[in-house]
């Protein structure tokens, strides 16, 4: 298996455990396997077996194996063994699905350290990087972005691990408090929060500018753990498949996912499922309201908006209007022409967007099974309260965004395959809108109980890339890992 970047042209293939430590691609693009592997009937039944038998562990190695040729596959397997244990996990299935109603479900993620669905990733990718440093006897610092949850669960990932150390950028204010006292109040000497002045789109442009240095990149050896890095979507193709195997009975059963959308990596391994021959009927993109990806897949116009036209939500990490994996599910929908997309994502976008032709548009429907929606403050309140009153059930406005419309493409498009809601969060992250929708706030899990009363450990920075570059390479000269 080798992969390809999306704006390469002359498709130079790169190993997984290459592309695993760079993140980004040096031309600016972001990695795809040169095709994607092809799974039958027979595949989903030796995986029914394979996760009744040996768990959410075992079915991700199986998974891992079809996409990893260059890491041995017993390895791979203890990878995946030490990546998703319980009570690391606090569900033993780690991936539990359960029925709302109205054909609805839910897939519970955030199950993990930091109870939040970036966790499937960040400790497989945890584990990956730890491996891989160790057999090639190298140090890796990683830089990265996040909008919310992103930046705890990469923390939490790679705390501790010898050989590591994280430079993680948020949007300063714009987190909640509960997840501001995740990151910020570890004290780990690998770990740095950074807090700029600005948006997450911001920090993004930072970390993609200094990504960009190809020189600093290579002195400073700075590698990802944001979606940009084509391992966690790997990661986060094994949830869909785990999710479909839960609610079906027949492997020829077709299931529809809506999914809470920001940077669009979660629905993209959704995409990417499918293209694999999971049997997914559509993908439902929700935003809230950064509502550009919405625009897109109704209209054909990708109009990023700029980062004081984006929007402070109570949904706070979907408050993204430039959608960083957009660009690989474009790249198949437009058929893989590198020139395009580097033209598109590398030029366009800069001077305000671009439209796709009807064709195009017809085939993310048709073709690819892509239908969206958006939602508001007001429909994640009604929404929170009304799953709440009628099936005793908690969900965090990021879900609630989903459940929202999943219910509205029922009625707009009459889908009538069940559709899996993938939970973004526990409820107790957004304690405050919790509490607006239900009048009260949601019970903070035991494992939780201390987090909001520890010191905080945050280093405040200006937007300014060259500002980031010097305290990256300060901190690297004065620690050890």
């Amino acid at each position: 298996m080798k992969y390809i970047s999306t704006r390469d042209t002359d498709r130079h293939p790169a190993s997984f455990t290459d592309i695993l430590l760079g993140g980004l691609a040096p031309d600016g693009g972001l990695y795809l396997p040169e095709t994607y592997p092809r799974i039958d009937d027979a595949t989903l039944t030796h995986w029914r077996q394979t996760l009744a038998e040996g768990g959410y562990a075992a079915l991700a190695a199986d998974v891992l194996k079809l996409f990893v040729d260059d890491i041995p596959a017993e390895d791979l397997e203890g990878i995946a063994q030490r990546a998703y244990t319980y009570p690391k996990f606090d569900h033993e299935e780690i991936v539990p699905v359960s029925e709302l109603g109205e054909g609805l479900y839910i897939g519970h993620l955030s199950e993990g350290p930091t109870a939040a669905f970036k966790d499937m990733a960040m400790q497989m990718l945890g584990e990956l990087f730890e491996y891989e440093l160790a057999r090639r006897g190298e140090t890796l610092n990683i830089l990265g972005a996040t909008s919310g949850d992103t930046g705890s669960s990469a923390e939490y990932a790679m705390r501790g691990r010898k050989g590591i150390r994280v430079f993680m950028l948020t949007p300063a204010g714009r987190m909640t408090p509960f997840q501001q006292a995740q990151m910020f109040g570890l004290d780990d000497p690998n770990i740095c929060n950074i807090a700029l002045d600005g948006v997450f789109d911001d920090c993004q442009d930072v970390v993609k500018a200094v990504s960009a240095d190809a020189n600093f990149k290579a002195e400073n050896r700075i590698g990802a753990v944001n979606s940009i890095n084509w391992a966690r979507l790997m990661a986060q193709v094994v949830y869909y498949i785990n999710c479909y195997l839960k609610i079906t009975t027949e492997n020829t059963e077709r299931v529809s996912f809506s999914v809470p959308t920001g940077n669009f990596g979660d629905i993209c391994a959704g995409h990417i499922a499918r293209q694999m021959g999971l049997p997914i009927d559509k993908l439902i993109v929700a935003t809230n309201e950064n509502d550009v990806l919405d625009e897109f897949f109704r209209t054909g116009s990708y109009r990023p908006r700029s980062s004081e036209q984006t929007y402070k939500t109570s949904s706070p990490s979907m408050d993204i209007s430039r959608a960083s994996n957009f660009e690989r599910f474009a790249f198949d929908l437009l058929g893989r022409d590198a020139a395009q997309i580097k033209e598109l994502f590398g030029t366009k976008v800069k001077e305000g967007g671009f439209n796709v032709d009807k064709q195009a548009l017809d085939a993310a429907h048709a073709e690819y099974g892509f239908l969206s929606g958006s939602s508001t403050h007001a429909d994640r309140l009604a929404t929170i309260k009304d799953v709440h009153e009628r099936y005793d059930v908690l969900v965090d406005p990021h879900t609630a965004d989903g459940i929202k419309v999943a219910r509205a493409v029922q009625e707009e498009y009459g889908v009538d395959t069940p559709i899996i809601c993938l939970e973004t969060a526990l409820p107790v992250k957004f304690a405050e809108t919790i509490k607006e929708a239900i009048g009260s706030e949601p019970e903070v899990p035991e494992r939780f109980a201390e987090i909001l009363e520890a010191e905080r450990h945050v280093t405040d920075l200006p937007n300014d890339a060259a500002a980031v570059k010097d305290y990256i390479t300060q901190y690297i000269k004065s620690t050890e890992v």
